[in-house]
Parts: structure tokens; sequence; C-alpha cells
């Protein structure tokens, strides 16, 4: 399973966020690309400590259940539901969150696991570095074939 510490994949995703256009076409969801990647970053944000959601109900009762999804070689499903605290709807300029998305994912691959956060996932619970940096590899490849990178 690629992950976000390995030189190679970081190279592969920040070639797959310069190749999207301010103009590409969502397949599913309701986030326009600038909004997609804007979200992204927010989710290396929480991967990385600058972001503490807490966690949630359903995901205190359920999320245990669930966690391989997040960490297995599956692809996520389309449609799945957002923390409230990740939700973009406002809108947001494409070069800026282009940008902001490739730094994102450049610190968190050199922050290595002594940066990843100790904080719990707000849905999933408790996370080793190695699944947090599989997850946000799974999430961004989610995002980036929304938009056909």
């Amino acid at each position: 399973m690629k992950n976000l510490f390995e030189k190679e994949t970081i190279e592969e995703v920040i070639g797959r966020i310069d190749s999207l256009q301010p103009a590409a076409q969502r397949q599913w969801g309701k986030m326009d690309v600038a909004q997609m990647m804007a979200h992204c970053s927010a989710a290396l944000d929480m991967a990385s400590g600058k972001l503490n959601p807490p966690r949630i109900l359903i995901g205190r009762i359920i999320g245990p259940l669930v966690k391989p999804i997040y960490t297995n070689e599956k692809p996520f499903s389309q449609n799945n539901p957002t923390d409230k605290k990740l939700v973009i709807s406002d809108a947001r300029d494409f070069a800026r969150e282009q940008e902001r998305l490739k730094i994102c994912v450049r610190e968190f691959q050199q922050g290595g696991e002594a940066k990843c956060t100790r904080h719990p996932h707000p849905f999933f619970g408790a996370l080793t570095p190695a699944e947090w940096s599989r997850g946000m590899y799974k999430h961004l490849d989610h995002h980036l074939r929304q938009f056909g990178a």
C-alpha cells in the first residue's frame, strides 16, 4: 500500500495535483476542484496535528469496526460523509489551494512519523503514523480520481 512517507509516492501525488485544471469537472460529490484541494489540505492539517477535531459519536461506536477501510488496499467509495470541520463550501482560489496542498503533502512527508499527530481520527479513532500515512494517501487518491487526476 502506498503511503505519504514514501518519496516516490509524494512525487506521484504532486504530479497529479499539478495536472489538475481550474475547469476540471467532478465525477461525484459537491465540491469544485479548488474546494477539494482545500479539503485535502485540511485533512493533512488534521494528520499533522494542526487541526484536532473531536471524536464523533458514530465514530466512537463503529469506527473501530470499520477502521480497516481507512488503510486497506481498496479505494474509498464515492460520496462518503465528511466531518463537518472538513467541509469546504465557500469559493476558493484554484492556484492558492493547489500550492497550499502541495506544501501540505511535502510537509507531511518531511515531518515523517515523528511529526504525525497522536490525536485520534474523529471517526476511526487512534491511528499509528503508518496508518495515518496510508489513509491520507487513500484520501488524496480518492479526491484526485474525483477530478480525473
